[in-house]
């Protein structure tokens, strides 16, 4: 089932399986900026990534000596979300922990993620709620995808996505099995601008670990429309596309994916945190639409 909010500026779809936004739709201007989820290139709109972001050594993660099996992003995105509360402009989503997540994650927990349009802008919060009685560990992480161009009569290399700060970019390099490598690359920006080219996603995903800006907006150089996207809380980001594909992914991550060795304790990996019995673990981040 498909949920909508919407105001006069934005229409917003959002999905039950993944609690996944399906559309961001411009009522101002006519302009769809989500990506539509073909399935012959990249069958996503914006997977929300939990309990894990990236990928897993070995596909595992390991738990008090255990090992369980973890895929890729972790299960959120397939998962069935129950919609607890909605109206015109605000929409909650909750998972829960069952048998089938305790047998690759053996957590009681809930994840809640909620949308709620203000005007041109979509603020997404995630919440985790540790149920059980030991300490949990957990990452969450955002994968929207932006349609590039905007519109009809523009290419892929008229975008670029500006920066908050200024300064060439390190990205950490990930190697064919979607692991870090543990190799580092820098990446100039001219005049806080990452140029979109065909190329740019050759080598897989940019992962940005030591990123110093929290905001970037995606712009063309024949338009004024842009969007923005605030993660104040997010200290990694991650940019990909599907080389050849017109949309860009602008990713605001917690977690991020191991790097090629043995597996380690859930609890020493990159980006993971703990929760306490009883608490919560809450962040957010927002895509403002400009016109």
């Amino acid at each position: 089932m498909t949920h909508t909010l919407q105001n006069q500026y934005l229409r917003v779809g959002i999905r039950d399986q993944g609690a996944e936004l399906t559309s961001i739709f411009n009522r101002q201007t006519g302009i769809e900026h989500l990506w539509q989820a073909d399935p012959n290139v990249w069958p996503w709109h914006a997977p929300n990534l939990f309990p894990v972001v990236g990928g897993q050594t070995n596909d595992q993660i390991v738990v008090d000596g255990r090992t369980y099996p973890l895929k890729r992003h972790g299960f959120a995105r397939t998962s069935e979300f129950i919609c607890t509360e909605s109206s015109t402009e605000f929409a909650s989503f909750e998972l829960h922990s069952s048998e089938a997540t305790k047998a690759v994650y053996p957590y009681d927990f809930v994840f809640e993620i909620t949308y709620e349009l203000d005007g041109s802008e979509l603020t997404v919060t995630y919440r985790v709620k540790n149920k059980g009685t030991d300490n949990m560990f957990m990452s969450v992480g955002a994968h929207p995808a932006f349609n590039v161009p905007f519109q009809p009569g523009e290419d892929y290399t008229d975008y670029y996505i500006e920066f908050e700060r200024d300064g060439s970019l390190e990205t950490s390099l990930l190697g064919a099995d979607g692991l870090l490598s543990g190799e580092k690359a820098r990446i100039s920006l001219d005049n806080r601008q990452l140029n979109l080219t065909p190329t740019l996603f050759d080598n897989d995903a940019l992962v940005l670990l030591t990123l110093k800006s929290r905001q970037v907006t995606l712009k063309s150089r024949k338009n004024n429309h842009s969007i923005r996207l605030d993660f104040a809380v997010f200290p990694y980001l991650g940019i990909w596309a599907k080389p050849g594909a017109p949309f860009v992914c602008i990713e605001p991550w917690l977690g991020v994916a191991d790097t090629s060795s043995k597996p380690r304790p859930i609890e020493g990996k990159q980006g993971i945190h703990r929760i306490r019995p009883g608490n919560s673990f809450v962040a957010h981040y927002s895509i403002t639409v400009k016109s």
